[in-house]
């Protein structure tokens, strides 16, 4: 039979072989995930093994496993873009991700989803505004997504789970690290009851200095704008990866809502800019419920 010259099944995908190659694509000189989503732009239909030695991908595959198992890590999930899985939203990123690593339940990132994100050094009212917004948010069904950080993230993903809700938390860390480790058990919890992601590759990570290695943590904000409907900055420095998280929301199209209290007080131009630009000014959640029309619980 002569094959169907139109026949565009995928080709079957093994995540840990693109594990391997991703891990050894990151231990390459000068590698980002600026190169990386250039060198799968100019071959948007290339895996990661598609530019790695079989050799070098089953190293790195041990590498990792001895690492895994070495951090007391049993189980963790790939997902690779290609697959059915991948969520196709993700590729709205700057720079999208090929491979994401996760423990938990996967389902949730289909799921409606909005980042509530903010200052490490939170003020107090910071905190009961995130708290106040994570609870109205869950009764009306939404997935609460944060950064596990300190501060408004930390108050966002246990008001969800205290309220009987769904969270999502995006790392700035391998799967094997927990930052800041005061969040060890909420990050223990929300990988055994909810959803951890992470994009940060294994043994690069472990291989370089750890200021190198802050440059993952604006990044996972970048994901977690993809991955959300929606982003809400309740309190935030002019230099915070929230920041960076509201420019990558722009730029994917998704909302932004910036709380009143963050247009007060000197040097926040940067807020005003940003509503400039397509950000939604906000006093209560009734004001951002009105561009979430689609809430699940809505009646």
């Amino acid at each position: 039979m002569q094959p169907n010259a139109l026949d565009i099944t995928p080709k079957p995908i093994a995540p840990m072989t693109e594990l391997g190659a991703y891990e050894a694509l990151w231990d390459e000189p000068g590698a980002s995930f600026k190169t990386l989503a250039e060198k799968f732009k100019s071959r948007p239909d290339a895996l990661p093994s598609d530019f790695v030695a079989l050799d070098r991908i089953q190293d790195y595959i041990q590498r990792v496993n001895r690492m895994v198992s070495q951090a007391g890590v049993n189980q963790f999930g790939i997902r690779v873009h290609g697959e059915h899985e991948y969520p196709q939203k993700l590729r709205d990123a700057q720079y999208p991700i090929e491979v994401l690593y996760y423990q938990g339940h996967w389902d949730l990132v289909y799921a409606p989803c909005v980042a509530i994100v903010g200052s490490r050094s939170a003020s107090t009212a910071g905190i009961q505004r995130a708290q106040k917004l994570a609870k109205l948010l869950v009764q009306d069904g939404y997935t609460i997504v944060s950064g596990l950080a300190k501060g408004i993230d930390t108050a966002a993903h246990q008001t969800a789970i205290q309220e009987g809700g769904n969270t999502i938390a995006v790392i700035g860390t391998p799967l094997t690290q927990a930052y800041p480790q005061e969040n060890s058990q909420l990050q223990d919890k929300i990988r055994q009851q909810f959803l951890l992601i992470s994009q940060v590759p294994f043994y690069r990570y472990v291989q370089q200095h750890y200021t190198v290695n802050r440059f993952f943590f604006p990044e996972r904000n970048k994901l977690m704008a993809a991955l959300t409907d929606a982003t809400i900055i309740v309190e935030a420095g002019k230099t915070s990866g929230t920041r960076v998280q509201a420019k990558a929301a722009l730029a994917q199209g998704r909302k932004l809502f910036i709380l009143n209290n963050c247009f007060d007080g000197p040097g926040k131009t940067w807020v005003t800019e940003l509503e400039a630009q397509g950000a939604i000014r906000v006093a209560d959640y009734q004001d951002i419920k009105e561009h979430l029309p689609h809430a699940p619980n809505s009646n």
